[in-house]
């Protein structure tokens, strides 16, 4: 790696007002509130007591989190409950002046930046913090003070500088986490590590749905319900059910450990989304785009990533996002729900003679502008990695004729009605926009673009795949790269919906799948856990770690299977040993 360049000294404190423009350039994320970094505000309110609160626990019961690291930037989370009354979404309380740290050591003796951000109701009381002047490839500690009462102390790394080498790079992978369905002991696992430069969420980090409705197996059961206790539509529902996750004690600690970088996927705000609408909305749940605004809002409030300095995702606003990694890795986040047009309605027949709309050429998963991005992050002059984060698959599956028992089963994974024969295809992810991946395919074939590495969540199953330009006579041809997809945390799988012992019906049907798709080389209907992304000059290596039963709050934690795909070939193999 590159020498670390010296921290500039912290700016002094000033009374000079901070404006918008000054905000978003030096220190500030989000669209509500303002901070500054290194200096308070003129107009900021002095910090209160937490009068009815018991303790630092309770002023900071929503932990901390950090997020979207830079070279020389990372940002900083935290949440406080002022007052009693202060509670999230409830638009109560005074605005208070919280006060943040960021040092060298865990002691704090060797603080390198310090400030103080201007919260209230406005913005549910988040703190958001976008920390300048800080080395590359550095490991930090953060805290927050309000009055007397501090929060817990954080712990985040910087990325490489641009032009630095790194040995490798090593993310968790993560998705698909839904409360009700159980323990979020995958969090667990990851938190017990100490050996990431981030994690990665793919989304679906939260679920809409309220108790009963989505669960835990066949029956729904809640292990623990949802708050509030109906599907979220209000500003004031979203930004309680994000309150209810961030109070769960290992997505605490998985927070407080690592830097985390996020996209949404559909449950963010509800089931299928798109551009106008989503399954699981209706018209008597008042306007779509209203709703979806209030969900964006509250996940910029929540989250630890920048959006661009906005809270509804305007026109020119975005989510998708490029983190860069030295020379070896860069990190694209995309956002496949805001801008896509409707899944198809009608019911395809299977590949290879899907209905024609899956291909129709003015139908799109990215929209334009992403497209367009997304092409310029595959471009041979990026680093070595281009590693996509890609919410939903794009390799391309058939799922061929599959016994009758498993059919209603695979389409409760997959979200989508049986097809006129029985067959399932899902039309929710890539293979439902095909004229979109052509063109991401054809892009890295024209370029010759190496090393493309999409990595997945949103199916609830563990898959790695080649990405053939042609899956009709593959493995005759090239691959314009590989996808690893991660488990769920807790969301239904196939063993989960079946009530059927792990690894007995669903790998019959994992086999049927890989017959009629030799570009899939591996798939795990079965388990909930997590993944480890380990990235070299060499190879890039997914593990997957299984937990027990999620009923269970302490449930075991297990390397389960490891795959690899090495340097310039567009192909994966299995490895008999996750990373050390």
């Amino acid at each position: 790696m590159s020498s670390p360049r010296d921290i500039p000294p912290a700016q002094p404190l000033t009374s000079r007002p901070v404006g918008r423009r000054t905000v978003l350039a030096t220190g500030t994320v989000g669209a509500v509130g303002v901070a500054a970094v290194s200096s308070p505000l003129a107009t900021a309110a002095p910090a209160v007591a937490a009068s009815g609160a018991a303790g630092d626990g309770a002023v900071f019961a929503h932990g901390v989190a950090s997020g979207d690291p830079l070279p020389e930037g990372v940002v900083l989370w935290t949440r406080v409950t002022p007052t009693a009354a202060s509670t999230p979404g409830s638009g109560a309380g005074p605005k208070v002046t919280v006060r943040w740290e960021v040092a060298r050591d865990a002691g704090f003796r060797d603080v390198v930046r310090r400030g103080r951000f201007e919260t209230g109701p406005s913005r549910d009381h988040t703190v958001k913090v976008d920390v300048r002047g800080l080395r590359p490839a550095t490991a930090y500690h953060y805290r927050f003070h309000l009055g007397d009462a501090t929060s817990r102390v954080g712990r985040t790394r910087t990325a490489p500088a641009h032009d630095a080498t790194p040995d490798h790079l090593r993310f968790g992978v993560v998705s698909c986490a839904n409360l009700q369905a159980g323990w979020f002991s995958a969090y667990r696992g990851l938190a017990a590590r100490d050996d990431l430069d981030a994690v990665v969420h793919l989304g679906d980090y939260l679920y809409e749905y309220g108790p009963g409705e989505y669960g835990y197996g066949q029956s729904d059961e809640d292990i623990r319900k949802h708050e509030p206790a109906h599907e979220m539509l209000s500003l004031a529902d979203y930004r309680q059910r994000h309150a209810q996750y961030k109070r769960d004690r290992d997505l605490q600690d998985a927070h407080a450990k690592f830097a985390w970088i996020v996209t949404w996927d559909d449950h963010e705000v509800a089931d299928n989304q798109w551009k106008n609408g989503a399954v699981n909305h209706d018209a008597g749940e008042g306007d779509y785009k209203a709703r979806r605004a209030r969900a964006h809002r509250a996940y910029d409030e929540w989250m630890p990533a920048r959006l661009d300095g906005t809270a509804a995702l305007r026109d020119g606003d975005r989510l998708y996002r490029r983190l860069r990694f030295g020379t070896l890795a860069e990190l694209s986040l995309l956002d496949l729900r805001t801008h896509r047009d409707q899944q198809v309605e009608t019911t395809p027949t299977p590949v290879p003679n899907p209905d024609p709309a899956v291909n129709d050429p003015d139908r799109t998963i990215t929209g334009n502008r992403q497209m367009q991005w997304l092409k310029d992050s595959l471009a041979g002059d990026r680093p070595q990695w281009k590693i996509i984060g890609n919410p939903v698959m794009i390799a391309p599956v058939n799922f061929g004729a599959l016994p009758d028992p498993m059919v209603d089963a695979v389409h409760q994974v997959t979200g989508e009605p049986a097809a006129s024969d029985g067959a399932p295809y899902n039309t929710d992810q890539w293979d439902g926009y095909t004229t979109d991946r052509r063109e991401v395919f054809d892009h890295i074939r024209t370029h010759q673009v190496k090393d493309a590495l999409f990595i997945t969540g949103d199916i609830h199953s563990g898959w790695a795949a080649e990405l053939p330009y042609d899956a009709s006579t593959y493995p005759v041809g090239d691959s314009a790269g590989v996808e690893f997809v991660c488990t769920s945390v807790t969301a239904n799988n196939l063993k989960d919906i079946t009530g059927t012992p792990a690894h007995t019906t669903s790998d019959g049907v994992a086999e049927t799948i890989k017959a009629n798709n030799r570009h899939v080389k591996y798939l795990n209907w079965d388990d909930h856990g997590f993944s480890v992304l380990d990235v070299t000059a060499q190879r890039a290596q997914m593990d997957w770690y299984v937990i027990g039963d999620r009923k269970d709050r302490n449930a075991p934690i297990t390397w389960s299977v490891s795959w690899k795909t090495n340097t310039g070939t567009g192909r994966v193999s299995e490895v008999s040993k996750p990373v050390s």
